[in-house]
C-alpha cells in the first residue's frame, strides 16, 4: 500500500496531512504549499499571466493547468479544493471572476468580468444538518473552445457550454447550452442559433 493510500485510509493521519496543508476553517493553502509543492503539481504554459492580485488557492491533490497565453486578472479567485481547474490555451478570466473547481474551459474560450462558475453545490438533503457541514455534490462545468461568458453571469455545477457559444451578460446558465448558441437571461435560455448554409446566426 503507497503512502498516500495509508493516509486515506486513517481518519487521524488525514486529518494531520490536511492541516499540515490548510489551516482549519481557511480553505487557503499554506505558504509551504503555495512555495514548495504546487509548482512541482502544477502546470503554467508559456506566456500565460496569473496577476498579482487575484487569490488562486489550490492545493496539490488536483490538478490545475493554465495554458500557453493565458490570462486570470486581477481579483479573481481560483480555487481547486473540490476538483480540478484547468484552463486551456488562450483563455481569459475578466476582473472579479470566481472559479470553483471541477471546471475545464476550452481553448480561446473567456469569461467577462465577475463571473462565477462552480462545479459544486453545497449538498442539503439532510434537513436537520446544517449543509456547510453535509457531503458537496460534485459535478463539473465544462466551458468548451471559443465560448464566452459575459459579464455578471452565473454557471451553475454539471452544466456544459457548447462550442463558440454567447453568453449574455447577467444571465443564470442552469442547463446545457449547444454549440454555437446565443443564450439570455435567467435561467439562460437559447434566443440565436450559427445556421452554416446561410453563415448567420439565426433565431429560434
Amino acid at each position: 500500500m503507497s503512502i498516500t493510500a495509508k493516509i486515506k485510509s486513517n481518519k487521524s493521519l488525514k486529518a494531520f496531512a490536511h492541516w499540515l496543508i490548510t489551516p482549519g476553517r481557511n480553505p487557503r493553502p499554506r505558504l509551504w504549499v503555495r512555495w514548495f509543492l504546487n509548482p512541482f503539481y502544477h502546470k503554467k504554459g508559456k506566456g500565460a499571466t496569473i496577476r498579482r492580485r487575484s487569490r488562486v488557492d489550490v492545493f496539490p491533490w488536483n490538478r490545475f493547468e493554465v495554458g500557453a497565453l493565458t490570462t486570470i486578472e486581477d481579483f479573481c479567485t481560483v480555487n481547486n479544493g473540490s476538483g480540478a481547474v484547468i484552463l486551456g490555451d488562450r483563455v481569459r478570466v475578466g476582473i472579479g471572476s470566481v472559479i470553483i473547481g471541477p471546471v475545464t474551459m476550452g481553448n480561446g474560450s473567456g469569461l467577462g468580468q465577475h463571473v462565477f462558475v462552480s462545479g459544486f453545490n453545497h449538498g442539503f438533503k439532510d434537513g436537520n444538518v446544517n449543509s456547510s457541514q453535509q457531503p458537496l455534490d460534485i459535478k463539473p462545468v465544462i466551458i468548451e473552445e471559443e465560448a464566452h461568458i459575459g459579464a455578471n453571469s452565473v454557471v451553475l455545477a454539471g452544466v456544459t457550454i457548447g462550442k463558440r457559444c454567447q453568453i449574455g451578460a447577467g444571465s443564470v446558465v442552469t442547463r446545457d447550452i449547444p454549440p454555437f448558441s446565443v443564450a439570455v437571461g435567467n435561467p439562460a435560455r437559447v434566443i440565436k442559433k450559427y445556421n452554416f448554409e446561410t453563415g448567420k446566426w439565426e433565431k429560434v
